[in-house]
């Protein structure tokens, strides 16, 4: 008999849809059916490029038996964390609390009215190396249901009542940024960058709050580990682009999946990067371009989708030459196999410039760059490996796509599009936030997903925060106000959803969850934290809009999240760079409206220096044609003498314009 999930949105539960397994999607209908037939809800949360997810249904919700036990004591709810950031979210704080540890698939069991008893994450069918087997589990917990209902409630209620989140953010003392600084540098590994260990995520958000610091120290953190982001395993070498993290502390053993989001932002911090390395440090620069470079190839060649809106990510598994499934077989290599698709003569050149460390069996290794670098040799070469590469069996494609992954990409394209000077970047961006607005708003509606047109689940917050964020930034790239316009609506249906009463923003609308729990995510994971991007999004839109109750309603959002700063500066990047971006501010360096008058429709020289140059917060704005959509900002702001002309303001005071973009640096970071 089908379950429930054959008309879903999300690729993730399709691939769930003939098991035997009875699953209803997340929603009222399976809470009802629980009342009804008066027994838990088991909700097992995963997403489509997840390994241990792929493994638990192979083993478990595929087996006929074991899904027999499983619809005979609960009814069973699947969710794509993907589709679904708010009940993801919400569940782990429960796993997280129960376990003091998280991943997924994330498995957690709910009376009826949604309230937690049990959580756990991966488990064997049968017991297996001190796990409980998943059959026994799902049996005592059902007749502890029904023997035991009173203590399994009353725990219940107790885990509900430990995660209540607190109506009111206490009063923080205002941290101290060197302070902030040195706990985020315990914690940071000197020889080979990032943090922790000896897994490593890039953690793109606390780099960019390293840049906006902008001391010698912040910089030597965030420049040496996004070198060796670059060098590393971690990087596709051959074809672009990162994968999610790394297994071990030197960055050579990745964990193969690549998702939208982590591409979209580093791609950014990689030209953030960029800009605040000095020009007497090329080799560097030209890694960090290179980077952002490959990752938007490989973006535009494996990730975008016909209606031009992009993927969530491509799975880490794919079939070897026999056929047998294996985790990163696609992306590795040996010398004997770099030879094959180069030539001997070229594969020896290459030799000393590649390190290739075996770390499976047939010798079989990532692709690592050492030394200094050809790039025009190297580049040819990668892209030999490439076409070879391209004969083997590719992983598997999440084809949904997200509202904020999609937007954080228009963010990254148009930062390192005017950063590196690539205007067709910028194009690319327009076009992307032309088909995710058609797809995805509809009369004051936000989607959060959508698969092959068909729609998927409603927005939350980060969705309508990303929108916002990348829209004004387009719209300062291209001098057209219709995206600010398109920024300024997202935003205010944003502050009237998801506002929280300590000043913070909820992940999901109050009254829109069947959860118990309320996600509320004040902390960083891989992306920023919605409060985070709030902040963001409404200092941005607010100046460029001059909509003074923007940016008042950032300053309380960024109060709620101090005591989060203090007490996790590393898991708080973006709070942190926002924290760190006040502290300028309250020693005169204010964030800064910039307008550039252009002849041309493309960026000039000075539009480029100005991008390079401007000190965090700022709102970059190139006056293109006549547009009243930028109120003030572009009155009487008009090419002098038929040159590009920049107008530099600062609280209210506006400085003298400029012509000569080697005049840009004074007003750009002068206090006042």
């Amino acid at each position: 008999m089908p379950n429930h999930l054959g008309e879903s949105a999300s690729p993730y539960l399709i691939q769930h849809a003939a098991n035997p397994v009875d699953w209803f999607p997340w929603g009222e209908e399976a809470f009802d059916v629980a009342r009804r037939r008066d027994v838990p809800v088991m909700v097992s949360v995963g997403y489509s490029s997840c390994h241990w997810c792929h493994v638990m249904a192979l083993e478990s919700f595929s087996d006929p038996e074991v899904a027999e036990v499983i619809n005979a004591n609960v009814v069973s709810v699947k969710v794509d964390r993907e589709e679904r950031p708010e009940v993801d979210a919400a569940l782990m704080q429960v796993t997280l609390a129960m376990t003091g540890q998280g991943g997924w698939p994330n498995t957690v069991f709910l009376t009826p009215e949604g309230k937690p008893f049990f959580a756990g994450t991966y488990f064997p069918p049968m017991r297996r190396g001190g796990l409980p087997g998943f059959v026994e589990l799902v049996e005592a917990l059902g007749e502890a249901w029904r023997e035991r209902r009173d203590e399994v409630v009353s725990s219940a209620e107790a885990i509900v009542e430990h995660l209540r989140p607190v109506e009111e953010a206490p009063e923080a003392a205002r941290p101290i940024a060197g302070e902030l600084i040195e706990a985020v540098g315990a914690d940071y590994d000197i020889v080979h960058g990032g943090f922790g260990g000896p897994t490593k995520f890039p953690n793109a958000t606390l780099l960019d709050a390293l840049l906006v610091k902008g001391d010698p120290t912040s910089l030597d953190m965030a420049q040496n580990t996004c070198e060796h982001l670059v060098r590393g395993g971690i990087f596709d070498q051959v074809g672009g682009g990162f994968h999610r993290y790394s297994t071990d502390s030197q960055w050579v053993v990745p964990h193969f999946e690549k998702m939208l989001y982590d591409n979209a932002l580093l791609l950014a911090t990689m030209a953030r990067c960029w800009r605040r390395t000095a020009d007497h440090d090329p080799d560097r620069r030209d890694l960090y371009s290179h980077a952002a470079r490959r990752t938007v190839a490989w973006l535009n060649r494996e990730m975008r989708l016909p209606n031009g809106l992009y993927v969530a990510g491509l799975d880490a598994d794919s079939d070897d030459a026999a056929g047998h499934t294996r985790e990163g077989i696609y992306y590795l290599w040996n010398q004997d196999l770099i030879t094959d698709a180069l030539g001997s003569d070229e594969a020896e050149w290459l030799r000393p410039l590649v390190h290739l460390e075996p770390f499976s069996d047939n010798d079989l290794g990532t692709v690592q760059l050492r030394g200094r670098v050809e790039w025009e040799r190297i580049n040819a070469d990668m892209d030999t490996l490439l076409e070879a590469r391209s004969r083997r069996s590719a992983p598997a494609r999440d084809e949904k796509a997200i509202t904020a992954w999609n937007a954080m990409l228009i963010d990254g394209l148009v930062e390192a599009g005017m950063v590196l000077r690539e205007w067709s970047w910028v194009k690319q961006a327009h076009e992307l936030a032309d088909s995710l607005w058609r797809a995805h708003w509809n009369d004051g509606m936000l989607l959060r997903t959508s698969f092959h047109d068909r729609p998927g689940a409603p927005a939350v917050c980060e969705d309508y925060a990303w929108i916002a964020l990348s829209f004004a930034g387009l719209a300062g790239a291209t001098g057209e106000s219709v995206w600010l316009d398109r920024a300024v609506k997202v935003l205010d249906e944003a502050v009237a959803r998801f506002s929280a009463a300590d000043g913070s923003f909820l992940d999901v609308e109050e009254d829109s969850s069947l959860l118990t729990v309320t996600a509320h995510t004040l902390t960083d994971d891989a992306c920023p934290s919605p409060t985070a991007v709030m902040v963001m999004a409404l200092r941005r839109v607010g100046l460029m809009a001059e909509r003074a109750d923007f940016v008042e309603r950032a300053d309380k959002a960024s109060a709620a999240l101090l005591p989060v700063v203090t007490a996790t500066p590393r898991f708080s990047g973006w709070a942190l760079a926002d924290f760190l971006t006040a502290d300028e501010a309250r020693r005169g360096l204010k964030p800064a409206g910039v307008v550039i008058a252009e002849t041309t429709d493309e960026p000039s020289d000075l539009a480029a220096a100005a991008w390079r140059m401007a000190p965090a917060g700022s709102a970059i704005m190139r006056r293109v044609h006549d547009d009243s959509g930028f109120g003030t900002w572009f009155n009487e702001r008009a090419p002098r003498d038929d040159r590009p002309t920049c107008w530099v303001c600062r609280g209210t005071v506006c400085f003298e314009p400029v012509t000569d973009y080697l005049d840009l640096k004074e007003p750009l970071w002068r206090r006042v």
